[in-house]
């Protein structure tokens, strides 16, 4: 149910002040989605061979709890949602394709008033009044706060806008998606998890970083490392050596979270090669030919 054409994802690049608003839009076809939790709905229809599938994570983890102040000053906090589907959506002013997806989110939150709740967390830290005034203009009927980079870290990093968060009704994040969505897709999975009827399957999946980078350690394959040659000890040895040692690309990340996080970093797809090539050096010396005694 993604958007079939390419779609524009604005990126923001390390920025170490955000201030700098270092980011670009780069044209982004679409890639496999990870979309969302849960076991299959008994109300869904799999029978049909056409009806799209929804996945929801198969052991959510809570959603990192977190308070903000609105513009009105009256703080907002996570646990405040408790009881309904969350969508936490990380956003900005000045990027092209969240702004074309807040339609979307305004007419969700009008038809799901009581059972849904939609966050705004916008990343423009020194544009608050900016944020403000778009919100009023464009009619945002949910809460908007400026989220702090504390709140960031938390979600594991947001190197892309949007990125938007899917919690459950128990304040587990069962879902992530990055880059623009079509709104249906967000129906789709609000119903599935209030226990409504969809027109869809609902598949599980075991998150090995792609909804948490922190749950890198995970996973038993990492895009762009060819593992296929060694064996399962092997195999072991280097995903450890992948989930400690560090990139040095300046992402502060893990090897394996980085090759999750950006599967086109040369620099952890290199260092990840030359681990998995060491692995051929290791090969056991033949044993000495036996001596002839005289």
């Amino acid at each position: 149910m993604r958007l079939e054409n390419p779609i524009l994802q604005c990126l923001i690049f390390k920025p170490p002040v955000l201030k700098l608003k270092l980011f670009a839009c780069a044209l982004l076809c679409l890639a496999s989605g990870c979309s969302a939790q849960q076991p299959p709905d008994p109300k869904a229809n799999p029978a049909d061979p056409n009806a799209p599938t929804i996945r929801f994570v198969r052991n959510p983890d809570p959603a990192p709890e977190f308070k903000l102040p609105t513009f009105d000053g009256k703080p907002i906090a996570l646990n405040d949602a408790k009881g309904k589907v969350v969508l936490l959506n990380f956003w900005a002013t000045w990027c092209g394709p969240c702004r074309a997806e807040i339609p979307g989110l305004i007419e969700l939150q009008k038809k799901y008033p009581d059972k849904l709740q939609v966050i705004g967390l916008a990343v423009d830290v020194d544009s608050a009044e900016e944020v403000k005034q778009y919100a009023a203009k464009v009619g945002m009927n949910y809460p908007v706060v400026i989220s702090s980079a504390d709140v960031r870290t938390s979600y594991g990093g947001i190197p892309a806008l949007p990125t938007t968060f899917v919690l459950d009704t128990q304040g587990r994040v069962v879902q992530k998606h990055v880059g623009l969505d079509d709104p249906g897709l967000y129906e789709t999975e609000i119903r599935a998890l209030l226990g409504l009827s969809v027109d869809a399957k609902v598949e599980t999946f075991e998150d090995t970083g792609q909804v948490f980078l922190a749950n890198a350690s995970r996973a038993t394959e990492l895009p762009g490392v060819d593992l296929s040659k060694l064996t399962p000890d092997q195999k072991k040895i280097a995903l450890r050596r992948f989930n400690a040692e560090t990139c040095t690309c300046g992402c502060t990340l893990t090897l394996a979270q980085c090759r999750i996080n950006d599967s086109a970093c040369e620099t952890s797809k290199s260092i990840t090669a030359k681990i998995v090539a060491g692995f051929a050096d290791r090969r056991p010396s033949a044993l000495p030919s036996p001596k002839n005694n005289p």
